[in-house]
């Protein structure tokens, strides 16, 4: 595993598991939201697609990668390019606990983000996970697509999928 897609939808635990496999394997990583969303002197912007797919294919030309986010048309890309796709499905009422979890950290200045963690941001949040659990068959049969190179995780936490990776873990 080489190149490897994490994908699930908010509070999944997808960051978590990039960076401790990034560690672990010595691989870089990257947040599509840092892709999608790029920040400069002057503040933060959303760059169009095409934008988006001209950073993916820089990151891809340099080897190596873990790229986590969740499902978006825009880099529907990474699910050919991945070596190895793992997609996070944790438990409902695990998110939605991480969800406000992650909230009020934000609001008392124990965790950071790179957006504003207000209300409106919080409702969002929770209508992301409603909307990917009504339109999870369509997820799921885009992930069909790639069966082959799939593993499904219930758990941040599991390294599991440490056995199918080609760099020994530590």
């Amino acid at each position: 595993m080489k190149k490897v897609l994490i994908t699930g939808i908010v509070a999944s635990g997808k960051t978590t598991l990039a960076k401790r496999l990034s560690e672990t394997l010595n691989i870089p990583w990257y947040e599509l939201d840092r892709i999608v969303h790029h920040r400069t002197e002057t503040g933060r912007y959303k760059r169009t697609a095409d934008e988006q797919i001209e950073v993916i294919k820089d990151i891809d030309s340099h080897g190596e990668w873990i790229i986590e986010g969740t499902d978006r048309p825009s880099y529907r890309c990474l699910f050919e390019m991945a070596d190895t796709i793992l997609f996070l499905d944790t438990p409902l009422w695990k998110r939605r606990i991480r969800i406000l979890t992650r909230f009020l950290k934000q609001n008392l200045g124990i965790e950071k983000c790179d957006y504003k963690p207000d209300i409106t941001m919080l409702k969002m949040m929770y209508k992301w996970t409603r909307d990917f659990e009504e339109y999870r068959a369509d997820f799921e049969s885009r992930l069909q697509l790639y069966e082959e190179k799939v593993i499904r995780l219930s758990d941040s936490n599991d390294l599991s999928c440490a056995k199918h990776l080609h760099h020994p873990i530590a």
